[in-house]
């Protein structure tokens, strides 16, 4: 892993913003393209859903920046009325502050859900969100981090702006895996919130190449019952640097 307070090189292991809501505080390393990928199933009351792929590209375009985009996700119905269609396509860019100190690491995210998927899933309009994912390694293997996200909805009078908290604590079982337990909580400007455990983790099969797993619990009546996902990521390292290197042409001798 790389260093804390260190932004990622292509010797680093894979950092994904999944399975945790909680994103990960590192950014791709400059050059490699990152896929994460999941499949969710949800429950609440009478109703049961799902939804994917959840994929998220990340691309490392210098060092301790990254450009990303979530591609839309479909989501469908098992049971109830629970509305169906697609989510938005939301770019967005991810900063990590370098020279903190040693166990901590910061970055800065700005993002915005562009109007393409279907308004009974995404409401309407532009919808920008800044967040703030940080992390701080505690040392044998354990670590807590955390997210602040402002979502904002100028479409939505009732709503405008919605606050998001994370909380993890994390532990390394092995070089492999990885567990960890989150909090996450949802503050609308107006109306009642959600709360949620999530618990899961991951494991690398490789540098470069992670599955993971998550189950969550509603913690109050707003909340879904649960959600059970699973998911696959990849990086492809040094793709983006090697198509930036010119072509010389080799000049004969005279």
């Amino acid at each position: 892993m790389a260093w804390a307070g260190e932004c990622p090189s292509s010797q680093s292991e894979i950092a994904t913003d999944r399975p945790d809501v909680t994103n990960s505080s590192l950014v791709v390393p400059a050059g490699s393209i990152q896929s994460e990928n999941g499949f969710n199933t949800t429950g609440q009351g009478a109703g049961k859903g799902f939804d994917g792929s959840n994929s998220r590209l990340r691309f490392g375009v210098a060092p301790c920046l990254e450009l990303l985009i979530d591609v839309p996700s479909y989501v469908g119905r098992l049971t109830g009325t629970t509305d169906t269609g697609f989510t938005n396509v939301t770019p967005g860019v991810k900063w990590q502050v370098s020279g903190l100190p040693e166990p901590a690491n910061l970055s800065v995210v700005f993002g915005v859900g562009l109007p393409t998927g279907t308004p009974a899933i995404t409401g309407e309009g532009l919808q920008p969100y800044l967040q703030f994912p940080w992390s701080y390694e505690l040392g044998h293997g354990w670590g807590i981090s955390g997210m602040f996200t402002s979502f904002f909805r100028p479409s939505d009078p009732a709503n405008r702006q919605i606050s998001e908290a994370t909380f993890v604590i994390e532990r390394k079982i092995t070089a492999q895996l990885a567990l960890f337990a989150e909090y996450i909580g949802d503050y609308p400007s107006r109306g009642a919130g959600t709360a949620l455990l999530n618990v899961g983790g991951g494991y690398l099969l490789n540098r470069t190449e992670q599955i993971d797993f998550h189950l969550a619990f509603g913690l109050n009546r707003n909340s879904p019952d649960y959600v059970v996902g699973i998911g696959y990521s990849y990086r492809w390292d040094n793709v983006l640097s090697a198509a930036a290197v010119p072509v010389r042409r080799i000049m004969p001798w005279h």
